[in-house]
């Protein structure tokens, strides 16, 4: 498992498999939030699985899936209520890391710098340069800080 860190209260990670699940409780997550939708690629377990094995590990679950060309200012909403509302750390995930990395992103601008923003998802190793002009015009309100 390849969780890369964003907050301290949130890292996002490429799709995670059935035994990662219990890695990511022994690494300290308390929540699992999934941005794949099921069927996605084959091979990949289903969200009910993912959810599952997160409950006998312990863990809350949310899944909000999304793609790339509909990802919407109300998934980033979604997405900053759920690490609102949800134990955390949190460990966000999706097919690459990517999409997670974005709704983070937008569920922050307006209330971090974008800058900011933009400096720590590429030292998680995403580049969020494209999405600066929506991140510049606040993207989502509301804090979507993790809860700790």
């Amino acid at each position: 498992m390849q969780a890369r860190p964003l907050t301290d209260g949130l890292a996002v990670a490429p799709q995670i498999t059935l035994d990662d699940v219990a890695t990511a409780a022994s690494q300290g997550f308390r929540s699992l939030m999934s941005n794949r939708p099921d069927g996605e690629e084959p091979g990949q377990p289903d969200a009910a699985e993912i959810e599952a094995a997160a409950r006998d590990a312990g863990l809350e679950f949310r899944w909000l899936p999304v793609t790339m060309p509909t990802l919407s200012q109300e998934d980033a909403r979604a997405f900053g209520a759920a690490l609102e509302e949800m134990p955390g750390p949190t460990l966000a995930f999706c097919r690459t890391g990517t999409r997670s990395t974005v709704l983070w992103a937008l569920s922050q601008a307006g209330g971090r710098p974008t800058d900011e923003i933009v400096s720590t998802a590429a030292a998680a190793g995403y580049d969020l340069e494209g999405l600066r002009p929506q991140l510049n015009l606040g993207g989502v309100r509301g804090s979507g800080r993790p809860r700790e």
